[in-house]
Order: structure tokens, then C-alpha cells, then sequence
């Protein structure tokens, strides 16, 4: 039968799923970095991002850092003291569960431990996020930051936005070419965007964009680590530990 003509539907992205030789290559890469490093910490991430995780790994470019596939991580330290590339390490690997990665350095584990705990960035809140404070619209002229800052230091929301407010829920309008929430004098409801403890959608997550408020923070948590001259296996933060 001839080819059907019909219009198809080509994907233009595609993921390439790690190939046997990558997941060797780091299960052989985490074995060889062992007798390398004097310590390994454990460390979990709350609010991943990329482009963050690459800030780490240049302030940190005399370490390495593994953050991939956590049984490949284990298996390679090895799970039992029998399997165990070092002395010890195999508490290590036990820890690898969830959303966690490893870091091997030289370093003093002083010195780790002071560089995570100072990290902090900022950054907007995806669809999914907990909110970790409310944000609320005022009624009255609608500024920039929507009462973050005193409005003698704000400047009023761009016209051009409108619609966009109004896409998403909030019942703004123009009035003498500014946005405007309620009435000129403040009279009306403010519009809350989100409470404390609220899980935030898409349309929250935007709105909360548009208003330049950042309610995500990348957090890097050290739960332990192994020290190759005693083998043994500090707990840095053990709540986190009792929960894996």
C-alpha cells in the first residue's frame, strides 16, 4: 500500500537515556575517586536548579561531585563492609536515597560545612512549590512590586501588563493610563496571590514572576560524611538521616 500523506507530528526535542558506557563510566569514576579524597559528604538539594548546581561545582572545582543515579552511587561505594571500596564508606552509601548527591574533597570538612551552610540563592517559585509566605496585590494603583517597597521607591506596573492580570484572575483596570486595582483610593479587596503554606500552580507561580517575588530558595543540606583516616562516618544533620 502507498505511504499515507497525512500531516505527522515530529517531536523536535528528544532526551537520549544514559547509554551502558556513561552509567559504567560513573560507577567506575565514584570507585577511582575514593583513594583520591580524604573525605565524602552526603548532601540533599531543596529547590534543584541547574544553573546553581554549576556555581558549586566551580567554587568547589579541587573536589568532585557526583549527582546522578543514587543505587548506581551506592553500589559503587558498596553497601555492605564486605563490598565497601574503603573502610567504613559503606554508611555512606545506605544514605543514598532520594534526592541526593556526593561530594569527595581534600578540603577541611570545616570548611565544606561553612560553604554549604552560608549558601543560600534565591530564585522564583516553580508549580508544585510551598509558599513560604503570603503575597497579597493592594487595591489602588497597582506598583511594581505590588507593596514589597514603599511606594515614594516603586513605580507604577506597566501598562502593557494589564491584560495579562486580568488573564490571570486579578481584576485590575486601567484608569488615566495606570493599572489599577479597585478604585483609585484604595477602596476595594486586595487581591491575595497566595498564603503561607499554600502549594503554588502555575497561574500563582506567574503572577508572582510579574511581581519580581522570589519564594524559592536553593538550599544544599550536608547530611554526613566519611573520613578516609578513621573510616568513620560523621552525622551532620541527623533528622534528615532518620528520614532516609
Amino acid at each position: 500500500m502507498p505511504k499515507s500523506k497525512r500531516s505527522r507530528t515530529f517531536n523536535l526535542t528528544q532526551v537520549n537515556k544514559k547509554t551502558r558506557e556513561q552509567k559504567d563510566k560513573l560507577f567506575q569514576n565514584i570507585r577511582d575517586a575514593v583513594p583520591e579524597y580524604q573525605h565524602c559528604f552526603v548532601f540533599s538539594i531543596d529547590n534543584m536548579r541547574n544553573n546553581y548546581l554549576k556555581d558549586v561545582r566551580r567554587e568547589l572545582s579541587d573536589s568532585r561531585i557526583f549527582y546522578g543515579k543514587t543505587k548506581l552511587m551506592a553500589k559503587a561505594l558498596g553497601q555492605t563492609p564486605e563490598e565497601a571500596v574503603a573502610p567504613g564508606i559503606e554508611a555512606i552509601a545506605r544514605l543514598l536515597t532520594g534526592n541526593v548527591g556526593l561530594v569527595f574533597t581534600n578540603r577541611a570538612p570545616e570548611s565544606v560545612l561553612g560553604y554549604f551552610e552560608g549558601l543560600v540563592l534565591v530564585d522564583f517559585a516553580r508549580a508544585g512549590v510551598t509558599a513560604t509566605r503570603s503575597f497579597t496585590i493592594p487595591t489602588g494603583v497597582v506598583y511594581a512590586t505590588a507593596g514589597e517597597v514603599p511606594a515614594e521607591n516603586d513605580i507604577p506596573l506597566e501598562h502593557t501588563l494589564e491584560p495579562e492580570l486580568r488573564r490571570l484572575g486579578v481584576p485590575t483596570r486601567m484608569v488615566k493610563g495606570k493599572v489599577v486595582l479597585g478604585d483609585e483610593d484604595g477602596d476595594g479587596e486586595p487581591y491575595v496571590v497566595c498564603k503561607e503554606g499554600d502549594v503554588l500552580d502555575s497561574r500563582q507561580t506567574r503572577l508572582l514572576k510579574m511581581f519580581d517575588v522570589c519564594l524559592s530558595e536553593f538550599k544544599v543540606k550536608v547530611l554526613a560524611y566519611w573520613s578516609a583516616a578513621n573510616g568513620e562516618v560523621t552525622e551532620v544533620d541527623p533528622s534528615a538521616m532518620d528520614q532516609d
